[in-house]
Order: structure tokens, then C-alpha cells, then sequence
């Protein structure tokens, strides 16, 4: 881990990563991802998105993924008007980092997805929500839902049970760390299946890279190609690893990103 990490930090500018947590996850899964880039001279922010990691709102509470984004767009809107930022996105929240592109382009130098859902437009079809979204039926009854509406509405929370959150998030990840986000895991709001955006130049114009996980049991490697394929970025990298890389490759991840930013045509 270390000799790959070195390699990659060696001449690099100095950047602003801004890391946005997938659901149910928090500021707290980049934690080894943060104190590597943070050891090689960058400034790193982790987002808690709203009813995630410490913000105190209940999930069941948030009608809309616009509503669930507010504090990264809070972030993104108090940067400086010369400071711009890598914005590292990872499972859903590849959905926060397209959304962000459209609004603020001109203050991100590279939208990175790791093992993210990267729709151009949302979920504004059948085909994104196959090729987006995670299909956990082969594990059987894996949600826990919550009705935070009343059990008479649509359920408004999941969150993937205890006894099958190592088999599917964390498969080949450390166990302390799995045992961590047992203890850290909160329920996800259902509104992010409502996602759809307008797309546009701002988006467009913002250069994407793409990490491809390829034992990956949420996002399946299937569908991280086919959206790639859909929309394709201007560079891919593959990492053996399963869906959560900051736990099971954090020092490959962590020299990908470095090396994806200090690539002369990220600026």
C-alpha cells in the first residue's frame, strides 16, 4: 500500500478533495482515505449529508434528494470564487456529484466515481434504474424499511440488515472496519430514487473519471460498465476490490485519486 501511495504523491499540486459518502454511510467511511491524502500535503473535507453520519436529522424526514444534498451544496456554495475542488463521490453518492457538476462546474477541477451510480440525467429511466441503482434480490430480504409517512404510505427508509452487511457492502474489507459500520450505518431516505436531472454544458464541461470495483456485490461490474459506456468518462481505473475500496484498498484509492488529479488535463 504504501510504496503505490508514494509513487503517486510524488510531485503533485496540492488539492482540495471534497469526499461524498454513499447511503447510509457517513463523513466516517473515508476516514483512511482522509488521513492518506490529508499525509500527502491535501486538504480534505468528508461531507455527512442530511440524516447521515452526525447530522441529527431523521432520514424519514427527507422528502427529496434535493433536501438530502443541501449541505453539500451549502459547502459548495460558501468556497471561494477561486477555489475549486476534486469532488469524489462513491456508490449513490455518484448522484450528489452529478448534481453538483450541474450547478457548480465551474468550482470543480474533477468529478470522480467510485463504484458510483454516473447518470447523465438521474434516474429518468427504466435503463438507469437498472444500470444505476443496486439489485440485492439474490441475497433474499435484506431491507429494513422504514414508514416514516405512516405504514399505509410508500416507505420512506432502508437500510441493509445487520447480519448481511459484510456479505454485501464489505465482503473483503477488514472485519474491524466492517464491525465499525455496523455500529455507524444509519438508514438511507428512499427519495434518491426519484432523481432525475436536467443535464446541461455545466456538466458536461466538467471532466469525470470513473474507478470500477470489480468484485463489487452492489453495484455489480455489469452495471458500472454499462453506465460508462453510456456516458463515458475520460478515464477509467480498476481496483480488485469489493463495494467499499476505502476499507479493503485504501492506499490504492488513495494513489488513484492522486494520480486522476495531478493529470495535466484536469485543469
Amino acid at each position: 500500500m504504501g510504496e503505490e501511495f508514494e509513487i503517486y504523491r510524488m510531485g503533485s499540486k496540492p488539492m482540495h478533495f471534497v469526499l461524498v459518502h454513499g447511503i447510509s454511510h457517513g463523513a466516517w467511511c473515508w476516514y483512511k482515505i482522509r488521513w492518506l491524502l490529508e499525509n500527502s500535503g491535501n486538504k480534505v473535507t468528508c461531507i455527512d449529508l442530511k440524516g447521515a453520519g452526525i447530522d441529527r436529522s431523521d432520514s424519514d424526514s427527507v422528502e427529496s434528494f434535493e433536501d438530502y444534498n443541501k449541505p453539500l451544496f451549502d459547502f459548495m456554495s460558501a468556497l471561494p470564487e477561486d477555489e475549486k475542488v476534486i469532488l469524489v463521490g462513491h456508490s449513490s453518492g455518484g448522484l450528489n456529484v452529478t448534481y453538483a457538476s450541474q450547478e457548480f462546474g465551474d468550482k470543480i477541477h474533477l468529478a470522480v466515481y467510485v463504484a458510483a451510480s454516473m447518470l447523465r440525467f438521474g434516474f429518468s429511466s427504466q435503463q438507469d434504474i437498472q444500470d444505476g441503482f443496486p439489485d440485492l434480490s439474490e441475497f433474499g430480504d435484506v431491507y429494513e424499511v422504514g414508514f416514516g409517512l405512516g405504514d399505509d404510505k410508500p416507505p420512506t427508509s432502508i437500510l441493509i440488515r445487520k447480519e448481511f452487511q459484510r456479505k454485501i457492502l464489505y465482503h473483503q474489507s477488514p472485519e474491524e472496519d466492517a464491525a465499525l459500520a455496523s455500529m455507524l450505518l444509519r438508514p438511507g431516505p428512499t427519495a434518491l430514487r426519484r432523481t432525475k436531472f436536467r443535464g446541461g454544458d455545466s456538466v458536461e464541461k466538467v471532466r469525470r473519471v470513473y474507478v470500477r470495483t470489480t468484485r463489487d456485490r452492489v453495484m455489480k461490474l455489469a452495471q458500472q460498465d454499462a453506465m460508462i459506456k453510456k456516458w463515458p468518462p475520460s478515464k477509467v481505473f480498476t481496483v480488485e476490490s469489493d463495494h467499499s475500496p476505502f476499507f479493503s484498498v485504501p492506499g490504492q484509492l488513495s494513489g488513484l485519486l492522486l494520480k486522476a488529479s495531478a493529470s495535466n488535463d484536469c485543469y
